[in-house]
């Protein structure tokens, strides 16, 4: 028997190999238009960020081991241009001689895999635009970073691809940004899910631009000038087009083989064509989605490789069957881990099954166990049976275990029910007694049993007449809580019983879930039938309500660095600091760690070192700025898991020992007021002190941040509540009204039309100054949580700040000015 096999990468190599340990006699020749053969396609990204650092190790087998090991041969550079069913005969093009020939066969494979979508848009054949799908690609991109040395590139496309390729190019030390023509990265799972992984890029410093496209590629004085859909322009060094696949069906088109709905190559369970002496396996075939049993097309190496394996079985006599796909899926987003299986919230709408949800956010391992990391866990299951549709997990150690055995639970058609009963491995570095997955089981089971009643984040916006018990200790509410939320600890819930409304509906929460469950049934077994618990709690509330989606992310890093004068010691992984005080400020928010800090170190003696770990995106600068202004050391920070760590000696060391002194050239204004006259005196006198060769520092808090707002405004996603109060208030300079005289809106456009008479710089030219001359602008991050405003909708250059921040800018000046 004589066998073909087009395209030796996953599925062909898997089949080749496959079909020789069945049969030692058959003639097994493999056809691969490209250099390589059976090389690891989903290392390409670590080998570009110098992550795998030896070539060879991307390689899983050459020519000339297929031939040692397993007497095949693999002719590379020879690409198959047709294949002629009825004579059983392919023709192929020696790519190196460019010479044609024909091979005949009794069975033939194709494995073609899929083809990187480059869109035609003007200028995208430059040469500093590249896609990523074989070694060739892999170092052409490599050799361009080594010579060129890019300091910025743009990656269009935020799927699997180009969010591990803006991973790897950070790794390089080029500043990235993903441009993503949907809302949010990683399609497979959902938007409350892909929030947490936008708040890890922005931590590590990748751009996200979402829900816009690239319209041109031109160049601009030696680099290129991307043009997007919106209108914006940004110059980069290079561009990497990572904006999906398409299955490569030109052979089995021309061949007359059925193609499917989807575009791929309409294959039966036995991987066989409509052809009987043709199949085809990989990226290039339509499978069959086990959840929802549609046609799904799924670009992954797992499926391919079974798929080889498959019809390798049928060929050689071996009945076998691919029954179908989960689409298990996992990737590594820096220190984070993004993982999902089965069908999303999206796919499920899209064919109109009926699902229900859960949201828990379990401990990576026993609590007590010292740095446990919470995941977020999302469950979809059917609201009949309690079959298990989907999961998508987010989070840190752990993920890759816990999606698995949800795998296997779909694949076995188990429900909810049974994820309580799984016993799975527990000690206390691992797990937990009760696993993350069998929380998951308790959970969705107590739903489906009417024991738990639930309603999610946006139920909670719609219903304006919702009593709302926030069951949290009152420190914790302190530091967030959802608009007009009542803080009743659940501790406390039975003695105030009579505080919570019986005419309304209510709704009870607390950080992630527990509590909330247990205020629900302390509630429900006193008469309340009216109550629901807020799944996921607060967390999630968090997650969904924060929006790190539509954003640029500035270059310049958050955590210290090794030349920062108030830092000394170490960053990253270099830390190897040994503190005699260990601080755990995670889940607090600002100004929350600050404070725990201020009052640990208050009773630390001098010279001792004190550990805080803090999730916080804000601690990195907030710790450095309160270090400054309270003449203690930092002696290093570092990030990673998802928590920050600073290490604070008591007092000062070296260099730094020497008494703080008033720098006598820094000036602090915190502009309080939204009204034009005090805007325009604010960035007045701001530029008179910058042109005296001041530095300046310009604190923006409440009715002030709208001066920092665009005029144009900016598509960002809120709650009502947060639109409603934005749309009262001015948005923009232009929009501003006057402290004194406003005269319905007359007297701004009076004293503007003066201002220009005589030759007096507008508001809007006063603030370019500022900024050309070095200004700082600092938005207060808790106003802007507190007034529902998002960072992208501030004019350009605009730093977000805690009150550390502006305490320590206000300790170093020598005039501080409230307006």
């Amino acid at each position: 028997m004589k066998v073909l096999i087009v395209g030796g990468v996953a599925g062909g190599a898997s089949a080749a190999a496959r079909l020789r340990r069945l049969d030692e006699n058959a003639e097994i020749i493999i056809f691969e238009k490209g250099r390589h053969i059976s090389y690891a396609n989903c290392g390409l990204p670590y080998y570009i960020g110098n992550i795998i650092t030896e070539e060879e190790k991307l390689f899983l087998q050459t020519p000339e081991s297929m031939k040692e090991k397993f007497n095949i041969d693999v002719r590379v550079n020879s690409e198959v241009t047709t294949v002629n069913p009825e004579k059983r005969e392919i023709e192929v093009l020696n790519i190196d001689s460019g010479k044609k020939y024909r091979e005949t066969y009794d069975k033939l494979v194709l494995a073609p895999g899929s083809i990187p979508i480059r869109p035609k848009i003007p200028g995208v054949d430059d040469e500093r635009i590249f896609t990523l799908k074989n070694v060739s690609d892999t170092f052409a991109i490599t050799e361009y970073i080594d010579k060129k040395k890019p300091g910025e590139a743009l990656v269009v496309g935020g799927g699997y691809i180009g969010v591990e390729m803006a991973e790897n190019l950070r790794h390089r030390g080029i500043n990235v940004s993903i441009i993503e023509l949907s809302n949010q990265v990683i399609g497979p799972i959902d938007p409350d899910m892909a929030a947490v992984v936008h708040m890890k890029l922005k931590s590590k410093e990748v751009g996200l631009i979402l829900e816009d496209g690239v319209k041109s590629f031109s160049k601009s004085d030696m680099r290129l000038e991307v043009e997007l859909n919106s209108g914006r322009k940004i110059n980069t060094d290079m561009v990497i087009l990572a904006v999906g696949v398409k299955p490569d069906v030109s052979l089995a088109r021309e061949a007359g083989l059925k193609i499917g709905s989807l575009g791929g190559i309409l294959v039966d369970r036995h991987m066989q064509t409509s052809d009987e002496n043709i199949f085809a396996v990989g990226d290039a075939v339509e499978v069959i989605d086990l959840v929802n049993n549609n046609p799904a097309l799924i670009p992954l190496a797992g499926p391919a490789n079974k798929q080889g394996r498959i019809a390798a079985n049928n060929i050689a006599g071996k009945e076998d069957s691919y029954e179908g796909t989960l689409g298990n899926a996992i990737i590594k987003v820096f220190d984070m881990t993004v993982a999902a299986v089965g069908n999303s919230e999206k796919t499920l709408k899209k064919y109109g099954t009926e699902y229900m949800k859960i949201y828990i956010h379990p401990p990576s391992h026993a609590g007590y166990y010292p740095d446990a990391v919470p995941m977020h866990f999302k469950l979809l299951f059917s609201p009949g049976d309690g079959k298990i549709l989907g999961a998508q997990i987010v989070g840190y150690e752990g993920v890759d275990k816990r999606i698995d055995v949800i795998a296997v639970s779909i694949k076995a058609g188990m429900t909810v029910y049974d994820l309580q009963e799984l016993e799975l491995a527990y000690a206390p570095p691992y797990s937990s007694a009760k696993d993350p997955v069998n929380m998951a089981g308790y959970v969705a089971s107590n739903v489906l049993e009417g024991i738990y009643e639930i309603m999610h984040w946006d139920e909670v916006a719609k219903n304006k007449d919702l009593a709302i018990i926030d069951v949290r200790t009152p420190v914790e509410f302190s530091m967030g809580h959802v608009d007009g939320a009542v803080n009743i600890p659940v501790e406390q819930l039975r003695q105030r019983i009579n505080e919570v409304p019986r005419d309304k509906q209510v709704a009870v929460y607390c950080q992630v879930g527990i509590r909330g469950y247990q205020a629900y049934r302390i509630l429900k077994q006193n008469g309340f039938d009216n109550v629901r618990d807020v799944n996921g709690g607060y967390k999630t509330y968090l997650t969904t309500k924060e929006e790190y989606s539509i954003e640029d992310v500035e270059k310049e890093s958050d955590v210290i660095s090794n030349n920062d004068s108030r830092a000394s010691g170490c960053t990253d992984e270099d830390c190897n600091i040994t503190a005699n005080i260990k601080l755990d400020a995670c889940g607090l928010q600002c100004p929350g760690p600050i404070m725990k800090v201020s009052g640990t170190v208050a009773d630390m003696n001098s010279g001792d070192i004190v550990e805080i770990r803090a999730t916080d995106p804000a601690f990195a600068n907030d710790i450095r700025s309160w270090c400054g202004s309270t003449g203690n050391t930092l002696s290093g920070i570092k990030q990673e898991s998802g928590v920050i760590t600073a290490y604070v000696k008591k007092g000062r060391s070296g260099k730094d020992m020497e008494p703080k002194v008033q720098q006598g050239n820094e000036k602090t204004l915190v502009v309080f007021s939204g009204e034009l006259d005090k805007a325009i005196a604010a960035f007045i006198i701001a530029n008179g002190a910058a042109a005296m060769g001041n530095k300046v520092t310009m604190f923006f808090t409440f009715w002030g941040l709208n001066i920092l707002r665009r005029h144009e405004g900016a598509d960002v996603r809120k709650s009502l509540l947060d639109h409603m109060f934005g749309f009262m208030m001015p948005r923009g300079t232009k929009r501003l009204g006057l402290s004194r005289m406003n005269m319905g809106g007359m007297g701004p456009r009076l004293i503007r039309h003066v201002m220009k008479s005589k030759n007096v710089d507008t508001l809007e030219d006063l603030i370019d100054k500022a900024k050309e001359q070095g200004v700082r602008l600092v938005a207060c991050s808790m106003s802007m949580d507190v007034m529902g405003f998002k960072q992208e909708e501030f004019i350009d250059g605009v730093e977000i700040g805690g009150v550390a921040y502006f305490l320590d800018s206000a300790d170093r000046s020598n005039m501080s000015m409230f307006i």
